[in-house]
């Protein structure tokens, strides 16, 4: 069985009874948030479900003035704008047909949203500055590619290798600082449960988190669709 949870005329999930007492144990869902299930006629405090499925029968919990805590970390009445929306695999495609440079724009916008969502997020800056030392890095092999095409021995400054490191180490954090931009949204203000896997983060970079934000898009439009017959 799988509920719905209300909060602030916002609906989530579903949620299985695990994901509640989860959600309840890490405070993404408060005890005084309305849930309801299919079978259910009318909507129930959670910690009322909770009480219930515990003991296996009704518990008596005063259902408290439902309003919003203050702890709760999504103000009254905002809107996040959804992901970007582009096929990941269209994704993959322009960035094979343009040597990667089309993914590490599209990498810019997720990280540019993101930054609309969670403003404290640092992943904005860290994609910028990796995306500087991208640029750097091609200017340094465009002239080893050019001393090899004169037939010249390329000199390799120690400078070229530092500036291929620091890429590499920056594009490292950006992607990880994103991943947790990501999750920790998703599993607070929107708490969808999303869960990103790092080995996946580690290799497939933006392609991975366009594919998991596209399924994103997908539970958010469901949830409007349901809103709106209801």
């Amino acid at each position: 069985m799988t509920y719905q949870v209300s909060r602030n005329g916002q609906l989530y999930g579903p949620y299985t009874l695990e994901d509640l007492q989860r959600y309840v144990a890490s405070g993404n869902i408060l005890p005084t948030d309305m849930a309801k299930s299919e079978d259910m006629p009318d909507w129930l405090p959670v910690a009322q479900i909770l009480g219930t499925a515990g003991t296996g029968g009704p518990v008596a919990i005063p259902t408290p003035a439902y309003t919003v805590p203050s702890p709760y970390p999504q103000p009254s009445g905002i809107a996040y704008p959804d992901p970007p929306n582009l096929n990941w695999g269209l994704e993959l495609l322009l960035g094979f047909l343009t040597c990667g440079f089309f993914v590490v724009v599209w990498n810019l916008i997720i990280a540019t949203w993101a930054n609309r969502i969670q403003p404290a997020s640092k992943a904005l800056t860290f994609y910028i500055a990796a995306t500087v030392l991208i640029v750097l890095n091609l200017g340094s092999s465009w002239t080893v590619f050019i001393a090899l095409s004169h037939h010249a021995h390329p000199h390799h400054s120690v400078l070229g290798n530092l500036i291929s490191l620091a890429t590499w180490v920056v594009s490292l954090i950006a992607r990880f600082t994103l991943r947790d931009t990501l999750e920790q949204h998703f599993n607070g203000p929107e708490p969808l449960g999303l869960r990103l896997n790092p080995v996946m983060t580690f290799f497939f970079v933006g392609i991975y988190f366009q594919y998991k934000l596209n399924e994103i898009n997908q539970m958010k439009e469901a949830l409007r669709y349901r809103n709106a017959v209801r």
